[in-house]
């Protein structure tokens, strides 16, 4: 076989793909998500759509990666030449997203120290968007830079670059063998303390209670497949990497169920611990859950802290502890997403690995600077909305579209990863790729095209939506063909041939 870094083992492969899965999403998404479409009943939607959307597609950028032995643009290449800017794109789409997502677990690493003495006091919310973050009244002005941001910033890129030095089997697999048991142990503590607390019925309660007349609307079910979807790390080159890094004999299917059950695990985990600790602040409150349910920076950073404040003993350590999850959650994930463009620039530059990391992690990092700014958080709330529904959706859409329709791979493709896996797929798995999920994705962008032409995303003015969150998700895609201009060497496009790699 080439001279490609392998997996020291399977385990060390699988657990590096559900670190990569388990994200800030799983924790601050989706209870929220699923509280808001059916409770209890949206596990059916969800449970479905795990198993004909997100397994499917684990085990379709799995056979990807694992038949073509290269990253992203090289294995769209070497399926078909004219298709290698998809893999540029979805590239590009992982560099946008580093350099946001590293200001967010820099946040969490500051949280972690502010919970020893509860630095928010009695406001949190005031706090964060006052006293930490410096939030000015209207957004598109950067400002100055914001210390306590840049220098845990600062600290994130260091452990992230550091990983990646060390390569795949003794940088990659050996943190993630370190980190993803330790937020699963770190996790339970959590659940286990919040399960306890007054009032954890209550939010167990609002969380599980089903509304199966939910199960009828079209809407709770394009919630489920966009959960699979974004929680998986699909659509962005990240899967595709990892298993190109796989040795020649391995179970693809049996490592894809066991990546996508792992993640749903984890959500179903952080769904307790989260509607818990919700329930315990609506008793002390003497409010309904409802008025209590929050999502995304809003839950971690603010009603988070509140429930804190409200414990009745430990509060630093239960606040220490939530938020050295959010950090190895965070982290596991965003090393993922910087090799994706790591292993690419290193193929198609024929750079030595040391400078990939260093060129790819060093322009994330400067750029995530600009995130790091007093308007900071307008920058990144609408790269991140634009760059996750223009981009990520839509490349994952396009992705499916081409393979299956396109370029009808699904069959060979199909016959390479029975050729090796215990578990067999057949016609059920190409007609959930090639029929379910593209009409599942293409709706959901229809509706995000039609709501984004209706509304402008959070009010924000036109104008700075047109580079920040427009703009930013198109240039992904532009930079996925200029990319695809620079000529690979021919040698390196040529392996592997059809029939090798089959």
């Amino acid at each position: 076989m080439e001279n490609r870094p392998q997996w020291g083992t399977r385990a060390g492969f699988i657990l590096a793909a559900i670190g990569s899965a388990v994200g800030l999403g799983n924790i601050w998404r989706f209870p929220a998500v699923a509280y808001d479409n059916g409770g209890g009943a949206f596990f059916v939607p969800y449970l479905f759509a795990l198993l004909t959307a997100g397994i499917p597609l684990l085990i379709l950028e799995f056979t990807l990666g694992h038949k073509y032995r290269g990253s992203a643009p090289l294995t769209y290449a070497r399926l078909n030449k004219k298709f290698e800017w998809l893999g540029w794109w979805q590239v590009a789409i992982s560099f946008v997203i580093s350099t946001y997502y590293a200001v967010i677990i820099a946040w969490a690493m500051s949280y972690a120290v502010f919970s020893i003495n509860q630095k928010w006091g009695d406001a949190p919310k005031d706090f964060l968007y006052g006293d930490y973050l410096q939030l000015p009244a209207t957004a598109g002005s950067a400002g100055g830079i914001v210390p306590g941001v840049f220098i845990p910033l600062l600290l994130v890129w260091m452990i992230t670059m550091g990983v990646l030095l060390k390569g795949v089997k003794r940088g990659i697999e050996i943190a993630n063998k370190f980190m993803i048991p330790t937020l699963v142990i770190l996790f339970l503590v959590i659940v286990l303390r919040a399960v306890t607390l007054d009032g954890a019925s209550e939010g167990l309660d609002a969380f599980f209670k089903p509304d199966w007349g939910s199960i009828a609307d079209p809407k709770v079910w394009v919630a489920a497949y966009g959960q699979i979807f974004f929680s998986l790390s699909i659509g962005f080159a990240i899967m595709i990497t990892y298993s190109s890094y796989l040795p020649k004999k391995t179970d693809l299917t049996n490592s894809a169920f066991i990546t996508g059950f792992a993640n749903s695990g984890f959500e179903l985990l952080a769904g307790i611990g989260v509607f818990s600790a919700l329930g315990f602040m609506a008793v002390q409150q003497g409010i309904p859950v409802d008025k209590v349910v929050s999502e995304g920076v809003g839950l971690a950073f603010v009603v988070f802290p509140q429930i804190i404040n409200e414990f009745p003993a430990f509060n630093g350590l239960f606040g220490v502890v939530f938020f050295a999850c959010l950090t190895l959650a965070g982290l596991t994930s965003l090393i993922s997403i910087v090799e994706t463009y790591v292993a690419a620039v290193q193929e198609k530059f024929k750079l030595t690995r040391t400078k990939a990391v260093l060129a790819g992690g060093g322009a994330s990092a400067v750029i995530s600077v600009l995130f790091a700014t007093k308007g900071g958080l307008y920058f990144l709330d609408a790269a991140d909305y634009f760059i996750n529904q223009f981009g990520v959706a839509l490349a994952g859409l396009v992705e499916v579209v081409v393979i299956a329709w396109v370029l009808r791979e699904l069959k060979g493709l199909e016959t390479h990863a029975n050729s090796i896996s215990d578990m067999m797929v057949g016609s059920s798995w190409r007609f959930f790729l090639g029929g379910v999920t593209p009409l599942i994705l293409g709706y959901m962008m229809f509706q995000n095209i039609l709501t984004n032409i209706k509304v402008n995303y959070g009010d924000y003015p036109i104008e700075f939506l047109a580079y920040a969150g427009w703009g930013v998700a198109a240039a992904a895609l532009v930079a996925g063909f200029l990319l695809m201009a620079v000529k690979w060497d021919r040698k390196l496009i040529a392996f592997p041939s059809k029939k090798e790699a089959s």
